[in-house]
């Protein structure tokens, strides 16, 4: 099989996912999440209930398809941060850069959309679950960072803990404004302040913990 039979493949599949997402979506806005079945979802897709699974295992995934970022992000802008920054500065760097571009990772996903979150228990615990790898996430990231440092783990997840606290009341507040009404510029300057306000909260306890080694 030749590289471009093998594109096209991976083409084709990234299609069908992103039209088995985009027709969940539609119908959980129209009809909400618990009243929408996986069953509705492949027949407006036009693909097996099979197909539909085997791309998205849980139904919630197909609501919250940004998950597998969302659970990575904390880790992931400690991971890519520069030499000599520490932990902290780049959650923060990375959650203002997040608010200039509206990223539904963090948030922005519209008042229809966050209304049928609101709406949906399941959704609701699936976000508390998802916020809690979130947070495991991050401390299995600092750990692995300080573990040469000679500070035990428990002090990486106690960082890891407040860190996470901190992003998941910026969230909420996100959400809460979405479905006030507010619109998205003005939800990112409140938002950018109130941020900066919760960081600063932050800074003299854990401002100074895990910079990166320049020569990592």
């Amino acid at each position: 099989m030749g590289i471009d039979t093998l594109g096209l493949r991976e083409q084709k599949k990234r299609e069908t996912r992103q039209a088995i997402s985009d027709h969940a979506t539609q119908l959980f806005l129209e009809r909400g999440f618990d009243r929408t079945t996986i069953a509705d979802i492949a027949a407006a897709a036009r693909v097996a209930k099979m197909t539909v699974t085997n791309y998205f295992p849980r139904k919630e995934d197909l609501a919250l398809d940004h998950h597998e970022a969302f659970v990575t992000g904390l880790a992931e802008a400690v991971a890519e941060r520069a030499p000599g920054e520490p932990a902290l500065a780049a959650v923060r760097r990375t959650y203002l850069a997040a608010l200039e571009r509206r990223d539904p990772v963090a948030g922005f996903t519209g008042r229809e959309f966050a209304r049928m979150i609101a709406d949906s228990p399941t959704l609701v615990a699936r976000l508390r679950d998802l916020h809690e790898q979130r947070e495991e996430a991050l401390a299995d990231r600092l750990a692995a960072e300080t573990a040469g440092s000679g500070r035990p783990r428990i002090i990486a997840r106690a960082v890891a803990a407040q860190v996470a606290a901190a992003d998941r009341l910026l969230f909420r507040e996100l959400q809460s404004r979405t479905l006030a009404g507010e619109g998205e510029d003005e939800i990112a300057a409140a938002l950018a302040e109130t941020a900066r306000q919760v960081f600063d909260l932050l800074e003299p306890a854990i401002g100074e913990f895990a910079p990166r080694d320049p020569q990592a």
